[in-house]
């Protein structure tokens, strides 16, 4: 099974600015905030509750082709059998296909977000929620994200 873990690190409460990428049993790979900052930022328009609300931040695509994941020329064969699970501290877990984050195959985008009309997300919803603003409710949406495991199926 090919493993790849984003991880965020907690200091008193609060996501470190790093990010950790683990590779199977490689050596842990870091990208901080500001590699993080240095992606085109994105907004994402979700309806929470009958209230639209807009969420700032980075393609998730984006997070993962930094991360070590290689969509190359789109994926394809083996490679499509690949998802994505992304962990809140609450528990709270969410599986997506690899292929949603293909920018060659869909037109989604899934926003990894650290602001909420313009102000950084409380303490309640992050301080990352994964954002996806296509859906017709926010149950794929994961708030107090604390780790994104991409794992290539093996059968």
């Amino acid at each position: 099974m090919r493993l790849i873990s984003i991880c965020l690190l907690f200091a008193c409460g609060q996501a470190s600015s790093q990010v950790i990428v683990r590779v199977n049993d490689g050596k842990p790979v870091n990208i901080d905030a500001n590699s993080l900052a240095e992606l085109p930022r994105q907004v994402a328009v979700l309806q929470d509750h009958g209230k639209q609300v807009n969420y700032e931040g980075v393609l998730l695509h984006d997070v993962l082709v930094r991360s070590g994941v290689d969509f190359g020329q789109g994926l394809r064969g083996k490679q499509l059998s690949a998802y994505v699970v992304a962990i809140g501290s609450d528990g709270y877990q969410v599986v997506y296909a690899l292929a949603d984050f293909d920018p060659s195959i869909t037109a989604f985008s899934i926003v990894l977000a650290d602001r909420r009309d313009g102000k950084p997300l409380d303490s309640r919803e992050g301080p990352l929620r994964v954002v996806v603003p296509q859906d017709k409710r926010p149950a794929r949406s994961v708030r107090l994200l604390k780790e994104i495991d991409v794992v290539q199926l093996n059968k």
